[in-house]
């Protein structure tokens, strides 16, 4: 079992967008000295949902700050910038950590970032398939151009190159792919790339979103050893506590808050409505979803999850409280006293 945090950098109310970022790297921090296995990156843009507009900048301090933990992505939104410059600098990232990063992509939403960065809504809705192609051929190739209808430009070499890792270590940074609907589950398995799969979703969903990702993969050729051996991640909230009624009094008091606060501020690209989730009904419903309780109960929920859908990677939110010294603590307890439970 390999476990992480997920690390948002959420604004809560009355607080300060420095105050957020700073709970942000001191949890990754204490997740190392804990013993968990990744830190990974939110990305967002003009909102307090989270304060953190870039992933991999964030990762190249904690990577300069840590020596063992992985520091991942999740995700780095590829409407919003160029595969090309995306794929430099994971290059970079994996080379200089010793290949502790993982890169993870996704769409992002239809949010006004598409007008202000100029990705434009077509980006969004239809061409991520083009943009991922070009970031793995960056990742993979020593020459590369730009053929496609987004994407046009004269070959030119790649450097740094992803595979000069010194002493042993991967070849490439790990890309991983955020999945939420059937086109994209196609789409990563076509190209044989891992899943993120979100904390909105079930135990029952992630079992269906894997079992079409292995259907998918073998039908696009995908070798035996790339569909066994795949490792996704599944996202969640974490929040321990001696009870569990304590560990959902914690986030129920806080997290509704931060959900309407940062959920509110989201603003769309066309002016399409949007339906948002209620705050205290969406609170209670992660916490009954994921491990938010004693140490055995949590332990006892990730167990549960990757023996109903074969996922034994997991991201947490662990900053639910929005206090910093209690989500130093909580991640603390998550590596100290629920790790332990799930050798």
């Amino acid at each position: 079992m390999r476990v992480g945090t997920f690390v948002l950098a959420a604004q809560f109310p009355g607080q300060g967008q420095g105050e957020a970022l700073h709970r942000a790297v001191r949890s990754a921090e204490v997740a190392e000295e804990s013993g968990l296995e990744c830190v990974w990156l939110a990305e967002h843009h003009f909102v307090p949902y989270g304060v953190c507009p870039s992933a991999t900048t964030l990762a190249a301090l904690l990577l300069g700050r840590t020596r063992r933990i992985r520091v991942g992505t999740a995700v780095s939104v590829l409407p919003n910038q160029h595969p090309v410059m995306l794929g430099e600098q994971a290059a970079l990232l994996h080379l200089t950590s010793g290949g502790r990063f993982s890169l993870g992509v996704g769409r992002g939403g239809p949010w006004v970032d598409l007008e202000v960065f100029q990705g434009g809504l077509e980006a969004y809705e239809k061409g991520f398939p083009e943009a991922l192609a070009l970031l793995l051929d960056w990742l993979d190739k020593p020459r590369v151009a730009g053929s496609g209808g987004r994407f046009g430009f004269r070959e030119v070499a790649v450097v740094p190159r992803a595979d000069e890792l010194l002493g042993d270590g991967p070849a490439g940074p790990e890309v991983i792919v955020a999945c939420t609907s059937p086109k994209s589950v196609e789409l990563a398995a076509e190209k044989g790339l891992p899943m993120l799969l979100g904390m909105h979703c079930g135990d029952e969903e992630k079992a269906g979103m894997v079992a079409l990702w292995r259907s998918a993969a073998r039908a696009a050729g995908q070798p035996a050893e790339v569909v066994e051996r795949v490792a996704h991640v599944s996202a969640g909230v974490a929040q321990i506590a001696d009870r569990p009624a304590d560990a959902v009094e914690t986030l129920v008091k806080a997290m509704p808050g931060w959900l309407r606060q940062g959920l509110d501020a989201h603003v769309t690209v066309d002016g399409r409505h949007r339906v948002m989730r209620d705050p205290v009904a969406y609170t209670e419903f992660l916490c009954g979803l994921h491990p938010v309780g004693t140490p055995r109960l949590a332990a006892d929920r990730l167990a549960a999850t990757a023996e109903r859908t074969g996922i034994t990677r997991f991201a947490l939110m662990v900053e639910g409280s929005g206090d910093l010294a209690a989500t130093e603590t909580n991640v603390q307890r998550l590596g100290t006293e629920v790790l332990p439970l799930l050798e």
